[in-house]
């Protein structure tokens, strides 16, 4: 059982429910475009999709074997004798028909003869070429596929804000649709801020941290279904900041930034982008939030064209955690996925833990389905630690600002990081 405490301390802080709400609902979907199916892989659709045809769209042969009439088959026991009168394959399209006492050879997907509503095995046979002596008869129906079995014209084949998998442009192929109207794939540019910082490739030292944050984002934001552009890092100057921004607002639907978000006097984003007037439009609310280990985010928008801005903290591991906060949902929003936000399940803890008070925490977490039902929960490394503790896990713990301690035994929240590969 949790530890609950008053949350007093949590006055000043915005809860993150509040925060999210006011958020989100200022990012619409882009708006819908019309594409080729070929291109429609991986888009979130924009509107209901009916089959326009049935699938299948004529009665075939699901096997390779005889087409016959199971009335030539009625009453015998163990043996029939039929003529072949005719071979037919996948790419046979004149209309044939049976006579009794008649079959056709076929092969799988070749169009049903008229008169036939059955398909024997071809190893059912003796695999005779002018005549076919049957040895086992099948029941009516065997091995055929109707007409519209599967799907019927009209059928809604997806619904808006479902995402085009490989199944599912399949069934859209099968059923004679060319293009479909989705969401565009967000375009998202990650920008990485401060003047101590070095690309990959190096140790951080005094004065010198490696640019850790910009890489781990990018990979985020194309897991979540965006096209990213890595700026890279951009020193702490106020001119160069606006440009960079002015410019990327021009050509993004989405741009991230990390580091700055602070008070210190090193901090530029917060500086720069928390004028009105600072990149020419828009203006940002920097907020502190009841978050752990994420407790400052910055959202609104640059640019003549307004476009979004999240502007997440320096330290890779807050800013992985406020990745998940914020800038997946908006993601998702973006592209008018459905739902924006990732599953959560209960579970139970296997190890005790301290949270801090007033303040929700996100824990990395390994979560296990129990042979019985239900999931456990094992915490791994959180706080200063929570980058390493995010590498090795496949869930969020989420502790709420009235838990102090939780013992282990006790049930606790947990976000699912359901990662795509």
């Amino acid at each position: 059982m949790t530890t609950t405490v008053d949350a007093g301390a949590a006055t000043a802080r915005t809860s993150l429910a509040d925060y999210l709400s006011s958020v989100l609902r200022r990012l619409p979907p882009l708006p819908p475009l019309d594409l080729d199916l070929t291109q429609a892989y991986g888009h979130v659709l924009a509107q209901d999709v009916p089959a326009p045809h049935q699938a299948p769209s004529f009665d075939y042969a699901a096997i390779d074997g005889y087409a016959v009439s199971a009335d030539d088959l009625l009453g015998v026991a163990r043996m029939t004798r039929l003529s072949v009168i005719g071979d037919l394959t996948a790419a046979s399209w004149r209309p044939v028909r049976l006579t009794p006492g008649t079959c056709f050879s076929v092969a799988a997907g070749a169009p049903l003869p008229g008169g036939a509503d059955t398909v024997v095995p071809a190893d059912w046979t003796d695999q005779g070429m002018a005549a076919v002596e049957i040895h086992r008869p099948p029941k009516r129906g065997h091995g055929v596929r109707r007409a519209g079995d599967e799907i019927g014209a009209g059928t809604v084949l997806a619904r808006a804000g479902v995402v085009v998998t490989p199944a599912l442009l399949a069934v859209f192929a099968a059923t004679g649709i060319a293009h479909v109207v989705v969401r565009p794939s967000p375009r998202v540019v990650v920008a990485a801020t401060g003047d101590e910082l070095v690309d990959l490739g190096r140790v951080s030292q005094p004065g010198q941290v490696v640019d850790v944050s910009s890489h781990a984002l990018a990979a985020a934001a194309s897991e979540a279904g965006a096209y990213v552009y890595r700026l890279g890092i951009c020193d702490d100057d106020p001119e160069g900041l606006r440009g960079l921004l002015e410019d990327q607002s021009n050509r993004a639907d989405l741009i991230i930034t990390t580091g700055g978000t602070g008070v210190g006097p090193g901090d530029m984003v917060r500086r720069v982008l928390a004028r009105r007037d600072g990149v020419r439009a828009g203006s940002v609310a920097f907020t502190e939030l009841a978050v752990y280990p994420c407790s400052m985010l910055g959202f609104g928008t640059v640019g003549v064209e307004e476009v979004p801005i999240i502007c997440l903290p320096g330290d890779p591991g807050a800013a992985m955690i406020g990745f998940e906060m914020l800038v997946r949902p908006a993601v998702q929003l973006l592209s008018g996925a459905q739902p924006v936000f990732r599953p959560s399940v209960r579970g139970h803890l296997l190890t005790a833990v301290q949270s801090p008070l007033g303040m929700r925490e996100f824990r990395p977490a390994q979560v296990s389905e129990r042979r019985g039902g239900g999931y456990t929960v094992q915490p791994l490394a959180g706080g200063p630690y929570t980058l390493s503790g995010l590498a090795a896990s496949n869930a969020l713990m989420v502790l709420g600002e009235r838990i102090g301690s939780a013992p282990a035994g006790s049930t606790v929240d947990v976000m699912l990081l359901d990662r795509r590969r």
